[in-house]
């Protein structure tokens, strides 16, 4: 799978977790130099905490299009530390 955003691939691994529809990519696969950490912090009543990154490609910012959750609950063990994508970044084959 790829996380592609502006014709940048953002992520890419044939090991993603699929949770509720998405995919969660290791962190390894993920080139740092297109994420930027982000305040933003949301709150799964199954998952715990997650942390937000921007996304940035030549110089323009999706804003919190990429969370992981650094300390899931036991529920969710299997996606610490994986990043998940949204707001128009295309998980595709």
């Amino acid at each position: 799978m790829k996380a592609v955003w502006k014709d940048r691939v953002i992520a890419e691994s044939d090991a993603t977790v699929v949770v509720e529809g998405n995919h969660y990519f290791p962190a390894e696969s993920v080139d740092r130099a297109l994420i930027v950490d982000s305040d933003t912090h949301t709150v799964c009543p199954w998952k715990g905490t997650a942390s937000y990154c921007h996304v940035v490609v030549d110089g323009e910012r999706n804003a919190d299009a990429a969370w992981y959750y650094p300390d899931p609950k036991e529920a969710a063990a299997e996606i610490a530390g994986r990043f998940a994508f949204w707001r128009g970044v295309q998980v595709v084959p």
